[in-house]
């Protein structure tokens, strides 16, 4: 019968450095800036009609740049990259340019059904 310590040998042992949670909590306070942006261009999509039916439009269309363009119309902070398909279309929001890149917020939104019905 092997009989095995109660503790890990000290060599065995995982050490961590000390925790410091100043960028963590920086990481946290951007991100809500994120969201809260998030929740502006949200907020439009959901209430205006004419705007999501526009954004939709010059997403089918592949005009990306006028898609950014209503979206930073709206007067968020953020820097958003655009990605859409027939399906939907993808925002990823990032700090603006020149601030510390610490935290991205991806939306994902279907305007399309698949299969097609």
């Amino acid at each position: 019968m092997i009989l095995y310590p109660a503790f890990p040998p000290p060599y065995m042992v995982r050490q961590y450095p000390p925790v410091n949670p100043a960028l963590f909590s920086q990481s946290a306070a951007t991100a809500q800036t994120l969201m809260n942006d998030a929740s502006t261009i949200l907020k439009k999509l959901a209430e205006s009609k004419s705007f999501a039916t526009s954004v939709m439009a010059a997403a089918q269309e592949g005009k990306t740049k006028e898609v950014s363009r209503m979206i930073q119309s709206l007067g968020i902070k953020s820097k958003v990259d655009l990605y859409f398909n027939p399906d939907g279309i993808r925002l990823t929001l990032s700090p603006p340019p020149g601030a510390f890149l610490c935290c991205q917020l991806v939306i994902g939104l279907r305007w399309n059904t698949f299969p097609p019905t």
